[in-house]
């Protein structure tokens, strides 16, 4: 039963979610089924607490307010035991550096994603999208999803480290990056902290696949400083960058946490959503018809599309936009209060912890007529302008939005007109997909067929 809403003075809805255990507090909801979860807390109010385990959590569920959560940094900084865990993992990068650090990483990371090297990547990825429609036999059912994770993985791990990174060093970025992923989920989701512990096989292919990881970026790094040259790649920018506030550069030590950083948020998450891109058009044959339309249009003679057709594929990017709408990779992510602050009326002590969920956000009835559908004509610009501030997020938003949005975005057009030109995927009759709420939003494995066009 839905607890009543306090009314506060400046006219905010607050309400605690229902359900609370002794002890644990919402946590194994949120472990069992966090999205169903965390959407039926939307109509109680329009900021939630929830318990997890002991602490009081907040989940902001208006717009306005998410929006001064991301906006205001310093006092809504990076926290919680997601951060914790984290930080073993990745060290010290953008995801989990505090606010001031995090400032100064921005500050030298941005050149890296300057869009004159936003136009070199691109080169990247036309040429692994013009391999990837070569790969597939017709008729012969395969997973998407996995194909979807190889695709991101060559195209960032190239992008990172030039276009002539030996291919055993891309091949062992493949192999060894789901293992990490999967590993740091496990961790991230298990309060106790017993389970990295135990003596399981996963555990040891974590452990292996996380040691691979480190050594190879390091002797990458150490290679490229000894070369000392710019191979117009993400790393040579990153060992290039400089603080403008102090002159200062990055140490290999930091520039080895970004390279982690970089890789897992580059790949996880677009393979996630190009998933569920594939899985939307085959369910929507008009908007699959739309896109065969605008990529034989803007590809005449079958060409494999670069980065100066982006802005004709107006289309494509609009159902890009829909699928991270409908399917945010970064389902949910946390924040935590420097200080004491308010937040919609409530007074929250320094050390609070703040649930930010795009999922909850873009489902909204009340900022998104009919959420469930995909409807990529919602993106239309003269549609678009009625979409509140606040109310899309699936790249965050403030200081601490997804550097590589823009990346994200490029690649993801190019991926989808390359293969829509040449091929349509259909989903293996019986198939049932259902979201799976991991470190991010996936399918998990999809059997899809291709049929040549």
């Amino acid at each position: 039963m839905k607890s009543a809403p306090d009314t506060v003075p400046r006219g905010w809805a607050v309400a605690a979610a229902p359900g609370r255990l002794p002890g644990v507090g919402h946590a194994l909801s949120m472990a069992r089924r966090p999205l169903e979860f965390l959407t039926s807390l939307a109509s109680l109010g329009d900021l939630v607490e929830v318990r997890l385990g002991s602490r009081p959590a907040y989940l902001p569920c208006h717009p306005e307010l998410v929006r001064q959560v991301l906006l205001n940094a310093r006092v809504y900084d990076t926290g919680g035991p997601v951060k914790d865990k984290a930080r073993p993992i990745l060290g010290n990068g953008l995801i989990t550096s505090d606010w001031a650090d995090h400032r100064r990483q921005r500050r030298m990371v941005q050149p890296a994603f300057h869009p004159a090297r936003i136009a070199t990547y691109a080169q990247v990825m036309r040429d692994e999208c013009a391999r990837q429609v070569s790969l597939w036999e017709a008729g012969r059912p395969m997973d998407i999803a996995d194909a979807m994770q190889g695709l991101t993985a060559r195209v960032t791990a190239r992008a990172l480290f030039s276009t002539d990174m030996a291919p055993h060093s891309v091949a062992e970025i493949q192999r060894s990056l789901p293992l990490m992923v999967s590993g740091a989920y496990r961790r991230a989701v298990d309060p106790t902290g017993l389970l990295a512990r135990l003596p399981l096989a996963a555990n040891r292919a974590f452990t292996a696949a996380l040691g691979r990881l480190h050594t190879l970026i390091d002797t990458i790094v150490a290679d490229y400083r000894r070369a000392g040259e710019d191979r117009g790649d993400l790393l040579s920018a990153l060992l290039a960058a400089s603080d403008e506030e102090d002159g200062g550069r990055m140490s290999d030590r930091e520039v080895h946490d970004q390279v982690m950083t970089l890789l897992l948020a580059g790949v996880e998450t677009t393979a996630s959503a190009l998933t569920w891109a594939w899985h939307l058009l085959a369910a929507n044959p008009e908007a699959e018809r739309r896109l065969h339309a605008e990529v034989d249009e803007v590809l005449a003679g079958g060409r494999t599309p670069d980065y100066a057709d982006i802005p004709r594929l107006a289309h494509t990017q609009r159902i890009f936009t829909e699928t991270l709408r409908l399917y945010p990779p970064a389902w949910m992510f946390t924040r935590m209060t420097t200080e004491r602050t308010e937040l919609g009326g409530r007074r929250l002590p320094a050390g609070t912890d703040v649930l930010i969920s795009p999922y909850v956000i873009h489902r909204d009835p009340g900022l998104f007529p009919d959420p469930e559908a995909f409807d990529p004509d919602r993106w239309l610009p003269e549609r678009a302008k009625s979409v509140s501030r606040g109310a899309y997020l699936p790249f965050g938003a403030g200081s601490r939005k997804c550097i590589g949005d823009v990346f994200g975005m490029t690649e993801a057009t190019l991926a989808l007109a390359a293969i829509a030109s040449r091929w349509r995927l259909r989903p293996v009759p019986g198939t049932t997909v259902r979201p799976r709420a991991q470190m991010s939003l996936t399918t998990g494995p999809l059997q899809m067929v291709p049929v040549p066009r």
